[in-house]
């Protein structure tokens, strides 16, 4: 019976490692489909694995939440703390004839499985030994129903799954040791939360024909399932680390902004359209279902990039300065100390145009504050030439004339003279940018020239021409 209330969805990670971008990927689509249809998104910690649940993990999930200002609706819930009502539901399952105690080692049931014709060690299915032995102590098996010939669902994204009676056995629900398995705990936890759609990543398909079965057993209402397809490196293979980065704070660490991850994992997978950014209102609006693809979706760090940039562009100064302190570079003041904010923020304004990171915009601004260790040889080979040397020795006396050394007056000061001289503003633009930058590729010169200040960049032209007059 499926379930016809308001839509409730979750996502249950567990604290067993930092939350990785396709567990947050999860969230985010669970977030927008209750969003878009007014229901309540729940978080549950699935903490029962004890010996590898750690707290710091724990805390390091909500604070990605936080990060990503991903928000839920109603108190967390912690697994490890409901152990009695799982307790409950085994021994209801037991006392029903639903389940059945095992004393089976893995290495007894193969030893006796081998001594049946047609044996295959790849697929080890439980035969049954203990299911009317009428023991009263071990680990506990789910008996599937001897009615059952398929499980058969309606995933929301790939259509009708079904599973034949040959692919499942009496799984166990409970270790020897009284610690619950996975897919009896999260019936459970499903149930008494009224989760009314299970939205997951594809590997949790063959978990849900058992799922169903307990649902069914329990006589708990069923959800609805959806499973999503999977993140997957360029190749074509599952995404690792030598592809990308997969902890959430690591792409917070090398200065992406919240706004553009999120942005990014909702299309990597859904689509609207051509359409590739989105405000996070639209997202909720369009989010469906009915658009996510079945086949695997390819991390694409360049697009990520991209639109990194674009959400990099519309970030106000000042919150990204507020940023770099916070997360991403907090010695930036004393990295520059001859910098003061207001520096800071234009040479913010400058490079953000071209940057893809907040830690590529500190970068730069670091690049900046030094004098160039060495110059790129190409750029010397293609600019330096007889005519720019001279040129950059009168120019000593045309900025020294400038009294007020702003991007404005160089810009006025530089047309004036190259006019007079019939050369080209790049002429001198470039040779000026080697001087400040060590490389001709950067952001304007004049308004670089102005940050650096009037004795810095004539210190830097004549360091320059002491290199290239060697």
């Amino acid at each position: 019976m499926l379930r016809k209330d308001s839509v409730r969805v979750r996502f249950a990670p567990s604290p067993t490692g930092h939350l990785h971008i396709g567990g947050l990927r999860s969230a985010i689509f669970n977030w927008l489909f209750a969003r878009h249809h007014n229901g309540s998104f729940l978080l549950r910690i699935e903490d029962t694995d004890l010996e590898r649940s750690k707290q710091e993990y724990t805390d390091s999930i909500l604070a990605s939440f936080a990060w990503m200002q991903i928000d839920w609706d109603e108190p967390l819930v912690i697994q490890s703390q409901r152990i009695n009502r799982h307790r409950e539901i085994a021994a209801q399952l037991l006392a029903e004839g639903k389940a059945y105690y095992c004393a089976c080692t893995q290495e007894e049931v193969v030893a006796r499985l081998s001594q049946v014709a047609g044996f295959d060690p790849q697929f080890i299915k439980y035969d049954g030994y203990c299911k009317t032995r009428k023991l009263t102590a071990g680990a506990i098996r789910f008996a599937i129903p001897e009615s059952t010939t398929t499980v058969e669902w309606n995933d929301l994204i790939r259509g009708t799954i079904s599973i034949g009676h040959d692919q499942l056995d009496d799984f166990i629900i409970v270790r020897s040791d009284g610690t619950p398995m996975y897919n009896f705990v999260v019936v459970i936890d499903d149930a008494d939360m009224r989760i009314s759609h299970v939205i997951r990543g594809e590997e949790h398909i063959a978990n849900t024909p058992k799922q169903i079965l307990l649902y069914q057993a329990c006589n708990f209402l069923l959800p609805e399932f959806a499973h999503l397809p999977m993140i997957l490196g360029p190749d074509g293979s599952k995404l690792s680390k030598r592809d990308a980065a997969t902890g959430v704070f690591e792409y917070k660490q090398q200065g992406y902004l919240h706004q553009a991850l999120f942005n990014y994992l909702v299309r990597l997978g859904w689509a609207h359209g051509d359409q590739e950014v989105f405000t996070k209102q639209q997202m909720i609006e369009y989010f469906s279902l009915d658009h996510v693809g079945k086949k695997g979706a390819i991390f694409d760090q360049n697009k990520l990039d991209w639109i990194n940039g674009v959400y990099l562009r519309e970030t106000p100064d000042q919150e990204l300065l507020d940023l770099i302190l916070k997360d991403v570079c907090p010695t930036l003041r004393s990295d520059v100390p001859q910098w003061h904010d207001a520096s800071l923020l234009l040479l913010i304004n400058i490079y953000k145009q071209r940057a893809k990171t907040v830690a590529e915009l500190v970068s730069d601004i670091k690049a900046l504050y030094k004098k160039p260790a060495a110059f790129e040889s190409a750029d010397i080979a293609q600019w330096i030439t007889a005519d720019a040397i001279v040129h950059l020795k009168e120019l000593n006396t045309v900025l020294g004339e400038i009294k007020t050394f702003t991007a404005d007056e160089i810009t006025a000061k530089l047309k004036e003279w190259t006019k007079l001289k019939n050369i080209k503003i790049v002429a001198i633009a470039q040779p000026l940018r080697i001087s400040l930058l060590g490389k001709s590729s950067g952001p304007s010169v004049f308004e670089l020239m102005a940050v650096v200040g009037k004795h810095e960049t004539l210190e830097r032209i004549a360091h320059l021409l002491q290199s290239v007059e060697k």
